[in-house]
């Protein structure tokens, strides 16, 4: 296929309509839609591991414990789905449990913090490391300020990781940022509310701040409970700001906050330390709290992921009956109603993670059981509509090598020959976005995060996708710098462009 000068902007889209939506073609297994099924089970049994989808579409499943009171991992496996398996890849650099696993610009996993010895937030840890996917290996890296365990760790869209919160002997209401261009933790801003519990939660809204929920503060001996308080973090001033309170704020605890596609945020509360059906969504724009649907079971210690078709999926423990089943439910932001889905394959309670595929289906893996027992076990929930990871569009058509990528001034190719340069702005040419969103997608050029301008479809062209954004500064020139798009928490495929 070849491109010329002249109207190059239509030239090239109209070549990458014919050339198709690649990469969004796969083989998937026979299974029922809404249902789950079991994959290959953990190398050993984890619960309050993490898990990480990486760019090469391998879940990494860090840490974690047997049962409460034993000991805490070091190691780590990857699942493949192309095989169902899971196989060991090397150990971190010292054991966690409740630590925090966020994929970076550039590939490669932060892992930070957790503890050594389960429910022992005295020993917390503020040792960090970096997990390399291309060589399969946990390297050190800088220490955070403060010891934490069931922190937030967010991925700003600057590339920096804000680190919330968290517990050791006191718990904190400091906030630290991750710098990978650096290795280095730095102090910002300090949270307005501490930490009690272990129920806390963060949100990246499409503006770029974060939302941070924190659980009720119960003290018995004044028989009083201070509310569960809600605070933003805006990245450009390195503050935090309260805002509104949940309608329950005085009764109940985040478990899980999730961005919809529409801006908003649906948040799942727990009593304290017990379940509850109660959600609210948290509507960004004018700071309120409002009621929604009320899910089907009393939840508690599940998890929640968003689908690509915009529904929530809420999997795990419902304390409706015994023994606790494992149940999941659908959150519809259309009809705000939730409604049942079938019952896990694997009965699981907490503790497990949910992990959304490169092929639109959900990883849910390890976790507890009544009473007091981890597991091994993992198995896939397959929705009704499945919607694979976003793609780039490549000359060759492949999905591999140069982008189709303009230079937004002169809509000129951008090559080794005709480099872009930092600061100018560049369009990207894919498929995978939802239609009407307000989540933008983040962008990594050379192993940093680039400014989006502009997303959506591309103008006059209903079946591709536009992302504008600006080259940032600091990325190593070269002829073929590496470009990717992360989407709903799933990487594209990476294409090159040259840049000086």
């Amino acid at each position: 296929m070849k491109f010329t000068t002249r109207n190059m902007k239509s030239t090239v889209v109209l070549s990458l309509l014919f050339l198709g939506v690649i990469g969004h073609t796969s083989m998937v297994k026979a299974q029922s839609p809404g249902t789950f099924s079991a994959t290959g089970n953990l190398t050993r049994e984890r619960m309050f591991h993490a898990a990480t989808l990486l760019t090469n579409g391998r879940v990494l499943i860090t840490g974690g414990s047997a049962t409460p009171g034993s000991s805490v991992w070091a190691s780590a496996e990857l699942y493949d789905p192309a095989t169902e398996t899971f196989t060991a890849t090397g150990n971190m650099t010292t054991p966690r449990y409740r630590h925090t696993a966020t994929p970076l610009p550039g590939g490669k996993v932060l892992i930070a913090g957790g503890e050594l010895t389960s429910h022992d937030s005295r020993l917390s840890l503020a040792q960090a490391e970096l997990y390399d996917p291309a060589t399969g290996t946990f390297t050190a890296t800088g220490a955070m300020t403060t010891a934490r365990s069931s922190h937030t760790a967010t991925l700003l869209n600057s590339g920096k990781v804000l680190i919330a919160g968290g517990c050791q002997a006191q718990c904190a209401t400091s906030a630290e940022l991750y710098d990978s261009a650096t290795g280095t933790f730095t102090a910002t801003g300090s949270m307005l509310t501490a930490d009690y519990s272990l129920s806390r939660t963060a949100a990246l809204l499409s503006n770029g701040k974060v939302l941070i929920l924190h659980s009720v503060l119960c003290d018995e001996i004044q028989q009083r409970c201070d509310p569960a308080r809600t605070e933003h973090y805006d990245p450009d001033t390195g503050t935090f700001s309260l805002t509104s309170e949940t309608g329950h704020a005085y009764e109940t605890s985040p478990v899980t906050a999730s961005l919809l596609t529409n801006g908003r945020v649906l948040v799942t509360l727990g009593y304290c330390c017990d379940y509850s059906e109660i959600a609210e969504v948290y509507d960004p724009s004018n700071g309120t709290f409002t009621a929604t649907g009320t899910m089907t079971g009393w939840r508690g210690y599940h998890t929640a992921t968003l689908l690509p078709d915009g529904k929530v999926l809420i999997a795990g423990r419902d304390d409706s009956g015994f023994p606790v089943p494992g149940s999941a439910d659908l959150y519809d932001p259309v009809t705000g109603a939730f409604s049942t889905t079938r019952e896990m394959a694997i009965q699981r309670a907490e503790g497990h993670t949910a992990t959304l595929l490169p092929d639109g289906t959900v990883l849910l893996a390890g976790g507890w059981v009544c009473c007091g027992r981890s597991i091994a076990t993992a198995e896939i929930y397959r929705p009704a509509v499945l919607v694979r990871s976003p793609v780039l569009f490549s000359l060759s058509g492949d999905g591999r090598g140069a982008g189709a990528i303009l230079h937004a001034e002169t809509h000129q190719l951008v090559s080794p020959s005709n480099p872009a340069v930092a600061g100018e702005a560049l369009e990207i040419y894919g498929a995978g976005l939802v239609d009407g969103s307000v989540i933008p997608p983040q962008v990594d050029i050379g192993g940093r995060m680039a400014e989006v301008l502009f997303f959506g479809k591309a103008p006059g062209f209903a079946n591709l996708n536009q992302v504008n954004v600006r080259v940032p500064r600091g990325v190593t020139p070269g002829s073929a710098v590496g470009v990717r798009l992360t989407y709903l928490t799933r990487p594209s495929n990476e294409v090159t462009i040259g840049v000086k």
